[in-house]
């Protein structure tokens, strides 16, 4: 055997170590950190670990404003547009023929599936879920397994001001990939449409990084936080 195939037979075996001890915990290779993603084209969500970018992190969300928490009167699904309809302009994925949803799926999943004839639709795939750190293997036999979160909830953002926002921003700010991540459906769920003050990710090392993406879709669209929920985000990335 030669020295290259020796090293090739060892380097597989190492990796194959690495999937079994690490099922259940570590993210994929390919999540990345909030500070390189304002686009949110990039999959996953990256802990935000070394003090530079912690500081980096922190520079972020003071540049969020801060309001009172407003009303929910009046709030709808549908005041965002259609679900996960492909209809908003300027922003990434935007009318490309999927379904947000979709674009999202193929984004953040592994072994990507899709339906037979279709570019677009994802029956099936492996997920490593950002906010418990759990590996699903997932299929749209049990859709709601897998669900998309917004960051930044629409019902907060209601409160906060998007009442007032013209359709076609809150449309964009429904559908933009930045607000959006697939998690898993129970943490989704228990996260509902609260604020860092109220909720964080149970997995801890991801939280930092949450909240920088809360904080960069906030000062995207120009959205306050409650005073509460800013102190929560700094207190994150201390």
């Amino acid at each position: 055997m030669s020295t290259k195939d020796a090293v090739a037979i060892l380097a597989g075996a190492i990796l194959v170590a690495a999937a079994v001890n690490g099922a259940g915990s570590a993210p994929p290779a390919t999540a990345t950190s909030p500070l390189g993603n304002v686009s949110g084209t990039r999959p996953g969500l990256a802990p935000i670990t070394s003090a530079e970018d912690r500081a980096a992190a922190r520079r972020v969300i003071e540049r969020v404003r801060v309001a009172a928490r407003g009303s929910s009167s009046g709030y709808r699904r549908t005041r965002y547009g259609g679900n996960w309809a492909d209809t908003a302009s300027g922003v990434p994925y935007a009318r490309n023929g999927c379904r947000t949803r979709d674009d999202l799926l193929a984004r953040d999943g592994h072994n990507i599936r899709y339906r037979a004839g279709s570019d677009c639709e994802v029956v099936a795939m492996d997920l490593v879920d950002p906010y418990t750190g759990q590996r699903i293997d997932w299929s749209k036999r049990d859709a709601d397994e897998v669900q998309v979160d917004h960051v930044v909830p629409l019902a907060y953002g209601w409160r906060m001001g998007a009442r007032r926002w013209p359709m076609g921003k809150r449309v964009a700010f429904a559908q933009d990939p930045l607000n959006l991540l697939p998690v898993k459906g129970s943490a989704n769920e228990a996260k509902d449409a609260s604020g860092p003050a109220s909720w964080l990710p149970p997995r801890r090392q991801v939280r930092c990084a949450y909240v920088t993406r809360f904080a960069q879709v906030a000062v995207k669209y120009d959205l306050p936080v409650t005073r509460a929920d800013k102190t929560a985000m700094l207190r994150q990335c201390r």
